[in-house]
């Protein structure tokens, strides 16, 4: 693909011409201005009134439910990491079934177990089932499993279908086709692949991240979350 071209280099003659170097100076300069440009228009949707380097964002409350959380991260669920300075990602969009937006701002007051995923990931639909059965055993007005698809738009019903022929029933339908909350929260090193799966409290504050798939549902699973919903 063109993208994955290295970048032309400068022919001979061209370099040695009178301020040429100064030209080639400037590739960089300005491609690192217009990444900076892409990451503050990535993380807009959910930087708001409480932006993460912001020391008086409600997060700082966030702190004795990551203490409570801790001595449960072990077994099925050892991967999770607490968060240390916990992101407010309580504007990050995405769609609902049928199309019309949402927020993770939609689900404020519950515990939220966030989980990226797609249909060409392996992983991801062998824990789809765990997720679904941890909706089934714990979802309530206090917690939910909110499950984003990432699929691209030409996947068309093929996610749909897929949660469908494994007999998912808890879970809602919840889609990104534009990747934008993968990479907004790649861009603060919160997603590295697939799947990521964040645990978020009733503000919208980060809890701790995991990058890969658990057995949600086991003991273990069933018991951090308890933890987190102060149980």
């Amino acid at each position: 693909m063109a993208d994955d071209m290295p970048p032309t280099q400068p022919d001979t003659q061209e370099a040695q011409r009178p301020g040429s170097s100064r030209r080639w100076l400037l590739i960089p300069i300005v491609g690192a201005i217009v990444a900076g440009v892409g990451l503050v228009y990535g993380l807009t949707g959910f930087r708001g009134k409480s932006g993460f380097d912001d020391s008086t964002t409600p997060c700082a409350g966030t702190a004795d439910i990551i203490e409570r959380v801790k001595p449960t991260i072990h077994g099925e669920v050892a991967a999770l990491i607490p968060a240390t300075a916990p992101l407010n990602v309580s504007q990050l969009s995405f769609r609902r079934a049928d199309g019309s937006p949402a927020t993770v701002a939609d689900w404020a007051g519950k515990i939220v177990l966030l989980n990226l995923w797609a249909t060409w990931c392996v992983p991801c639909r062998a824990e789809m089932p765990a997720l679904d059965r941890l909706q089934a055993a714990l979802g309530s007005k206090d917690f939910q499993v909110l499950t984003i698809n990432v699929d691209t738009p030409n996947a068309g019903d093929k996610p749909k279908r897929f949660l469908e022929e494994i007999g998912v029933k808890s879970l809602g339908f919840q889609s990104d086709p534009t990747l934008g909350v993968f990479k907004a929260l790649e861009k603060v090193s919160r997603s590295r692949g697939l799947p990521t799966t964040m645990l978020i409290d009733g503000k919208g504050c980060e809890i701790g991240t995991m990058y890969g798939p658990a057995s949600w549902d086991k003991p273990d699973g069933q018991r951090l979350i308890a933890a987190a919903l102060g149980r």
